[in-house]
């Protein structure tokens, strides 16, 4: 049987798993390989899904680069950022043997399975996702394309990625040719297409601004946003219905924030919109949702929201407060 969750004081579900193997992806890119103590088998999740782990004191999500079979071990790979929080400088501490609490698999970036045709957008280390949907899609024998630029020397993966798409794979390791690269594809695949890309935030705007020119449907484009992009949003205004207060929201300041500043806590933990805790139910309004916890359903539910990075579709956002 798969390995049973244990909870966090939360009762956010997690794994305690085991660090079986460590190898090099690329120049500052760490490839861990993770698996249950006992050998269990691990729950089996979508492609471009992500775990969170709790890395000391903070709690950080990478995306899975397999093809999420039941059973078969958690793989990330994640990229050094001297300039981060420390969540990537834990993860590039970790050695054989090391244990870690690592949240079930959560998928906020899945395939469409009923697209005629998959283009794939990989830009430095959004290639993860990517293999994840690459090897699904060979699997089930989908439909795909893979466009994946890096700087020279940088590509992690390079050598895997080529294997598992074959003549599939465009590889480019300047800006201006990959972004060539990529508006030729949009203005050239069927109807029925979808979309997906991962990397930098210029990528991902470029991506969605060409395929809107192009008249892509909005529903056919798909982005996997770094936390640390995010932009400075709309003003909106809090209601805090228990207590009646009304909280400002400006553009740049987080939800999460606001409220702090107004003196009203808020549980909070990794404040990227990865593990969960600041969650609070929304009791009118319409939140945008920009985190990496709450699934599709949840999120179509509009009755959550995580207020360390989402905001509102409206001008206010009432809250259970």
């Amino acid at each position: 049987m798969p390995a049973r969750p244990a909870t966090t004081p939360g009762e956010v579900p997690e794994l305690l798993l085991e660090v079986a193997a460590v190898a090099h992806a690329a120049d500052g890119v760490r490839a861990l390989t993770l698996r249950h103590p006992d050998g269990a088998p691990l729950p089996g999740y979508a492609p471009g899904s992500h775990v969170v782990l709790t890395c000391g004191d903070r709690r950080n999500a990478y995306s899975l680069t397999g093809e999420g079979a039941p059973g078969e071990a958690y793989r990330i790979s994640v990229l050094l950022r001297p300039d981060g929080r420390g969540g990537s400088a834990f993860v590039h501490g970790l050695a054989v043997g090391d244990r870690l609490a690592v949240s079930w698999p959560r998928s906020a970036f899945a395939p469409v399975a009923t697209a005629r045709h998959h283009v794939l957008v990989a830009g430095g280390i959004g290639i993860t996702p990517m293999l994840s949907h690459a090897r699904a899609a060979v699997r089930w024998g989908r439909s795909f394309e893979l466009v994946y630029g890096h700087r020279p020397g940088a590509g992690a993966h390079r050598e895997e990625v080529a294997a598992v798409c074959g003549e599939r794979l465009t590889v480019h390791e300047s800006t201006p040719g990959m972004l060539d690269a990529v508006a030729a594809v949009l203005a050239d695949r069927p109807i029925g297409t979808h979309v997906y890309v991962c990397g930098p935030a210029p990528l991902i705007d470029f991506v969605e601004r060409t395929a809107e020119e192009l008249g892509w449907p909005a529903e056919r484009v798909h982005a996997e946003r770094f936390s640390a992009d995010l932009d400075p949003g709309e003003p909106f205004t809090a209601h805090l219905s228990r207590s009646g207060v009304r909280v400002p929201v400006p553009p740049g300041v987080s939800l999460l924030a606001a409220l702090e500043g107004a003196g009203v806590a808020v549980p909070s933990t990794c404040r990227q919109g990865v593990c969960g805790e600041c969650r609070v139910a929304v009791v009118s309004g319409r939140p945008l949702h920009r985190d990496l916890y709450l699934s599709e359903a949840e999120r179509s539910a509009g009755d959550a929201v995580m207020c360390c990075v989402s905001r509102s579709l409206d001008d206010h956002l009432g809250l259970d407060l």
